[in-house]
């Protein structure tokens, strides 16, 4: 039996959506999702008619992070490792990636959020880092989270593990813009029409000059973060917190 896809993808004109559609588990990142995720990312590259990559989703979250129902039935460190080469990916992408953000923005789905070139959200999205509550550290997403973020405003969201809006998320630099709802649509389009008149060897040239730092922070430190992710997911004390935590959604 075929798996309902849970990533769409389509273009108009030189513009790629790839779109996160997985209600069932708040678009969380399960293999799946990852893997369709890539096969987007890679279409669009392939594809000389596009400029540029939104990244988008249906329903009211975003992404949910990690898919706990598979992280707490086996071994971590390769699911860290799929953040971490996921950040690589979209950082080192040659075409401009955009993120669309409305609704629950949670855990790994910020690493996208921070491994994107424009990130633009609702002004009243919801974020959290939500994995202390969860015995857990943000490790593989803070290899792109933490140059973004004023470090006054990463100890804060990292160590309360509380809600900030789309609002408070441009303040901090996690974002880049923050608009009312109903303008997120024209705002994407308008940012990715500009987009869209680079040159594709400026738009190359430009992604390589302005991710240096995090390509170099991903490869120094990636295997370690992945590592204590691992370590952590698999404490006695995550995988209660996790335990409780699924009991919980599914009442």
């Amino acid at each position: 039996m075929t798996e309902a896809e849970l990533v769409h993808y389509r273009t108009v004109d030189a513009v790629a959506t790839i779109t996160f559609d997985s209600p069932h588990n708040r678009n969380a990142l399960s293999r799946q999702l990852v893997s369709e995720l890539y096969r987007g990312l890679d279409a669009a590259e392939a594809d000389a008619a596009v400029r540029v990559i939104v990244i988008r989703a249906e329903g009211r979250t975003f992404c949910s992070g990690a898919d706990l129902s598979e992280a707490s039935s086996g071994g971590m460190e390769q699911g860290a490792l799929g953040i971490v080469d996921l950040q690589r990916r979209i950082v080192t992408c040659p075409k401009p990636v955009v993120t669309r953000l409305h609704g629950a923005v949670r855990a790994g789905g910020i690493g996208i959020v921070a491994a994107s070139d424009v990130a633009i959200s609702a002004d009243d999205a919801s974020y959290a880092f939500t994995e202390v509550k969860l015995a857990l550290t943000p490790a593989a997403i803070s290899l792109t989270v933490l140059p973004r973020m004023t470090d006054r405003a990463a100890a804060l969201t990292f160590l309360t593990g509380e809600t900030f809006d789309g609002a408070a998320a441009a303040a901090m630099g996690l974002v880049t813009k923050a608009v009312p709802e109903a303008e997120l649509d024209a705002e994407v389009d308008a940012v990715c029409a500009a987009l869209a008149t680079g040159a594709p060897q400026g738009l190359r040239e430009t992604k390589l000059l302005l991710g240096r730092h995090l390509v170099r922070n991903i490869d120094e430190h990636g295997g370690d973060l992945a590592k204590l992710s691992a370590r952590l997911f698999g404490s006695d004390e995550a995988r209660e917190a996790m335990t409780a935590f699924l009991t919980r959604r599914s009442m």
